[in-house]
């Protein structure tokens, strides 16, 4: 007997968007979601279809999330955001490396 499995993806968050804040916490939900799901799921897709591999799948994201991926204010915070990783990052690996050295 030959089965068959159906992934559904649905995306949703909460409306996190908050111009009158130059930093607001929540909206580190929204980047959190597109660094560590939404951009790798992409790359994996990416991947299936570079390697010729067949799959099908069903994505539904909602309006409230489709809407905040579009804002180029939100757009411009997660570049900060992503810049702030890097730093942190760098910092973290320094730290280390100086640990072993005994600098």
């Amino acid at each position: 007997m030959k089965g068959y499995l159906c992934f559904v993806f649905h995306g949703h968050l909460p409306y996190v968007r908050h111009p009158e804040h130059d930093y607001f916490l929540e909206e580190n939900w929204f980047y959190e979601a597109l660094t560590d799901t939404y951009l790798p799921l992409l790359g994996v897709w990416e991947g299936l279809v570079r390697d010729a591999i067949p799959f099908r799948l069903t994505v539904s994201l909602s309006p409230t999330l489709i809407n905040m991926m579009a804002d180029p204010l939100l757009a411009g915070r997660y570049s900060r955001h992503l810049d702030r990783l890097i730093e942190l990052a760098i910092e973290r690996h320094e730290v280390e490396r100086k640990k072993g050295s005994g600098v």
